[in-house]
């Protein structure tokens, strides 16, 4: 599936929607540049399980977890990440195979622990058609 928006809030709204479809153990793998929209989408999302506090990248502590939604979230930022074990010394198993549901941004640095089932959600800009121009591609694996 393709989604294509135009402004932020779009994007943000495309993640609520998904925030609020989402199911125990679900694995949603975020892709894209720096600067594309990731965490507005993750805001959607958290918004969609009903998440009310603030949520932002956890880009220097790597995992940020929220425990007050329909759901819990382990949002991952795994950017910064120097070596595929230290993911091992934050618990990541505990998450991933839990009962919450996980966003990791820059699955392709941790592809090797991820498991096979997974909904990857792909943001691209394209300046030709507009500064706040989001293809969003999402697709099941496994």
């Amino acid at each position: 599936m393709v989604i294509e928006t135009r402004k932020p809030e779009e994007t943000y709204e495309l993640g609520r929607k998904m925030g609020r479809e989402a199911e125990p153990g679900q694995i949603i793998c975020l892709s894209g540049d720096l600067g594309v929209g990731k965490t507005v989408f993750t805001q959607g999302f958290a918004a969609g399980l009903g998440i009310e506090g603030p949520v932002n990248s956890p880009t220097f502590t790597i995992l940020q977890q929220y425990e007050d939604g329909r759901l819990p979230l382990y949002h991952f930022d795994v950017y910064r990440i120097g070596d595929v074990s230290e993911m091992d010394e934050i618990g990541y198993e505990d998450c991933f195979f839990g009962d919450g549901v996980c966003l990791i941004e820059w699955p392709g640095l941790i592809e090797e622990i991820l498991p096979e089932k997974a909904t990857w959600v792909t943001i691209e800009k394209d300046l030709e058609k507009g500064f706040d121009y989001r293809r969003i591609s999402v697709e099941d694996r496994g």
